[in-house]
């Protein structure tokens, strides 16, 4: 058991930068009682280090007396002075990233358009740019959406955006993959999406995560209607800092989203989130481990890989997560969607700028650069008349066991992204179309 005296924490951090409200990070053995001590007790758990077996909370004294109140464990700690830092200002404010937004476009009008999605409770525009050939049309291309802090204080996030952004209209002509890219893709980019708590966590508490409503705020992503409020993965208190709001999707920034991608219905999705190094896929909520679909656990590990970041989902990685935004993409719009949390524990959520800003964004472009390379691997692309076709069933070659059932998109397309094998397909609605043995070991299309 750990002792606590009042003065222990002042002391511990007596030179460290002191959060907003007298919170500070400390750093905790990583083992399941103590997460779920954590987790049980609405503590914000910060991150995980699955390198050095550490987890990493946001509390104040009181909390942290209770913590070492506990006697059913060793409890050992430490404070880690560079979580304690504030962000440097090099980091992107709203209304650089409008500025940024407005920028690119007039640079590259042909091959970009902006849109504004939402706005925010603060009247904040939610803008998107798609980078596309033809960007104004609808181009019954596979779209990949990508986006960014969903929680206020995770500043590196936009930086991965507005690189990714910036590197393809920048390549577009000049390098053969990007150029393929823009001119077979739908690509939609969301540099910043919290914006009214990123203008907060500047001005207010280096520490806020969620949106503004009413002073005390909402995590949007704990505000999806999928799973919202069902596995104590979320708070019912306004104070916390997974508060998930009186109601599904009660929250102008998560009705933008749903709209959006209910739009467009992206084949994949990221939202970079910060920090622990690690992919999440869907389900959050315990004891769903993966989806219906192998093509997503096998995905995320491809990018896990490539990252070196670990692969899972929220709850074995991290806890029950209950209303985020990937389960809904998966459940609602068969979007394979994926959070990726950039940095270690070492970084935390304010990194020095100067020595981690460009580290962190050249490490990241092979995750979302593998999207459209695995847009060309094993899926089924095409289109059909939406009038007689409105499903896909994939079975297993010469059974009736049912592998899985995939909702055409309204203007007849279907981008099926798949595990490499044998399928045979049937294409139903007022009619049916079946073919048998079709082999999809790469990209195949399918048009009739």
């Amino acid at each position: 058991m750990l002792n606590w005296k009042g003065s222990l924490l002042a002391l511990a951090l007596a030179s460290s930068a002191v959060m907003a409200e007298d919170a500070y990070i400390v750093r905790f053995d990583l083992n399941e009682g103590m997460k779920s001590y954590l987790r049980a007790n609405q503590f914000d758990v910060t991150g995980v280090n699955y390198k050095t077996n550490e987890i990493e909370a946001l509390v104040t004294e009181e909390e942290f007396a209770r913590i070492s109140s506990q006697k059913s464990a060793v409890i050992k700690f430490s404070f880690p002075q560079s979580l304690s830092a504030s962000p440097d200002d090099e980091y992107k404010n709203p209304e650089e990233i409008t500025e940024f937004v407005n920028d690119i476009h007039a640079k590259y009008p042909d091959i970009t358009t902006v849109k504004v999605i939402g706005k925010t409770l603060e009247g904040r525009d939610i803008l998107a740019i798609k980078i596309s050939d033809n960007p104004t049309e609808d181009e019954k291309e596979p779209a990949i959406l990508v986006n960014a802090m969903h929680h206020a204080r995770e500043v590196m996030t936009p930086e991965i955006t507005t690189d990714m952004v910036e590197y393809i209209v920048t390549n577009y002509g000049q390098k053969t993959e990007v150029t393929n890219w823009v001119n077979n893709t739908e690509i939609w980019v969301i540099p910043m999406f919290n914006l009214d708590g990123n203008n907060k966590m500047w001005t207010e508490n280096s520490m806020w995560r969620k949106n503004t409503r009413g002073g005390y705020g909402v995590d949007i992503n704990r505000n999806y209607p999928t799973g919202w409020n069902s596995c104590n993965g979320s708070s019912s208190y306004q104070s916390a800092q997974d508060y998930r709001g009186t109601s599904a999707a009660s929250e102008p920034e998560t009705q933008a989203m749903m709209n959006l991608v209910a739009s467009i219905k992206p084949v994949f999705n990221i939202s970079y989130h910060s920090y622990s190094e690690i992919v999440i896929y869907p389900f959050g909520c315990r004891p769903r481990k993966t989806p219906t679909t192998e093509a997503v656990e096998q995905v995320g590990a491809e990018i896990g890989k490539k990252l070196d970041y670990r692969p899972g989902t929220a709850w074995e990685l991290l806890y029950n997560a209950d209303g985020g935004d990937i389960d809904w993409m998966y459940t609602e719009h068969q979007v394979i969607p994926f959070v990726i949390e950039v940095n270690s524990s070492n970084q935390g959520f304010h990194p020095d700028y100067h020595e981690w800003r460009d580290k962190t964004v050249l490490r990241n472009r092979a995750g979302w650069q593998h999207l459209f390379a695995r847009l060309n691997g094993p899926s089924l692309h095409g289109a059909v008349d939406s009038k007689d076709y409105q499903v896909i069933k994939l079975y297993k070659p010469g059974t009736s066991q049912l592998l899985q059932t995939y909702k055409i998109n309204p203007n007849g397309t279907f981008f099926i992204i798949v595990k490499a094998g044998v399928y045979d397909l049937s294409f139903e609605g007022t009619q049916v179309k079946k073919m048998s043995n079709v082999d999809v070991s790469s990209k195949v299309s399918v048009n009739f």
